[in-house]
């Protein structure tokens, strides 16, 4: 945390203000191979990530913001953060935990809840600590009835830059009230740079042969459909772009992508998830994690309104985010993975995004 600019550019002391009595600041971790990661403790978001391009040359590939000031007046809140305690949405805010009912929480999507509600995870500032210089930790306790959701909540997430250009990050959370829960990372990918103007060229894969169709809200109709067939298929190699465009209802709905995705691997196992390819710059990003999905979200909504880092704009679908996580609206289908954590359990997630050259 010293005053000196981190190599992606930041300067330190502008991450530095007091949020609801509590001071925020950046954090900066590297690896062996000149990569860098910085973490802010606003939303224990991901700032910058800098990774090698075909011809060794460091590469940002995450959109966001060269100051804490920026970050609190963006059009995107959710940049590079962490987004709780429900990530995704809740249907009219209201969900049961065996037969009480909690409908208090936000509609602030719509008629949905989304990411948590006015002052979720990323508009908090969380405490740190840096045990050595590839690893950080992030505390936050959310108090019980915090933007509607029942229990004290004490979660923590690691993130860890490992010495083969992963950025490994772990979640574990306890309560002491039945709660639901369901934590994911909110980056915005460009593997050309952040700053490129689109991801229409990125080629994609998702290992998962079904999807959640959702209604013009983004919420779930109910069970998983096949992707076969349709532009929503990405279980084999295809561009970002190529399909994005065409007449389909569900793109129609989100303009673009912006849907869950039924990872074939199941619930729980740790294994790939999704794999993403620049053809400029040959960086590719591979996807592990525990989570049953992974929510495609290509940046739609993205206006270009608010400045970046390096005075650069991100208009829309100049960014692509594959968020690990369980379904949205989970505590208002009982055939979805649980997302109730119970007063005494610990729950634990593990995701990874690997960095390499496209060979």
């Amino acid at each position: 945390m010293s005053n000196k600019l981190t190599l992606s550019g930041l300067d330190n002391k502008k991450f530095r203000t007091t949020i609801d009595g509590k001071e925020s600041c950046l954090y900066t971790l590297t690896n062996h191979n000149g990569c860098e990661l910085t973490i802010c403790t606003y939303g224990a978001r991901i700032v910058s990530l800098l990774v090698p391009d075909r011809n060794g040359a460091m590469t940002d590939v995450v959109t966001g913001h060269s100051s804490i000031a920026d970050y609190l007046t963006t059009e995107e809140p959710y940049f590079g953060a962490v987004c709780g305690r429900y990530a995704n949405r809740i249907a009219r805010g209201r969900f049961e935990i065996d037969g009480v009912v909690y409908d208090k929480l936000a509609i602030n999507n719509g008629p949905n809840n989304l990411h948590g509600g006015i002052k979720g995870f990323n508009s908090k500032v969380w405490d740190a600590e840096q045990p050595d210089e590839q690893t950080l930790l992030l505390h936050y306790t959310s108090p019980d009835g915090e933007e509607g959701f029942p229990g004290t909540l004490h979660v923590t997430v690691t993130y860890r830059l490992t010495d083969n250009n992963e950025v490994e990050l772990t979640y574990q959370a306890t309560t002491d009230k039945d709660t639901v829960l369901n934590l994911t990372n909110h980056a915005f990918f460009n593997l050309s740079g952040a700053g490129t103007p689109t991801v229409h060229d990125h080629v994609l894969t998702i290992h998962a042969s079904k999807y959640l169709p959702a209604d013009d809200t983004a919420i779930p109709y109910g069970d998983p459909v096949p992707v076969a067939g349709t532009p929503m298929d990405f279980s084999t190699p295809h561009t970002i772009g190529e399909r994005i465009d065409e007449p389909f209802e569900q793109l129609i709905f989100g303009r673009g992508y912006d849907h869950c995705y039924v990872l074939d691997k199941g619930n729980g196992s740790y294994a790939e998830g999704a794999r993403c390819s620049s053809p400029r710059t040959g960086i590719v990003m591979t996807v592990c994690t525990t989570e049953p999905g992974i929510q495609l979200y290509t940046a739609n909504w993205l206006a270009g309104k608010s400045e970046g880092k390096k005075g650069l704009f991100y208009p829309s679908q100049s960014a692509f985010c594959l968020e690990t996580q369980h379904f949205p609206d989970s505590p208002n289908h009982p055939q979805y993975p649980t997302t109730l954590l119970r007063k005494g359990e610990t729950f634990t997630s593990r995701t990874t995004f690997a960095f390499g050259i496209e060979k």
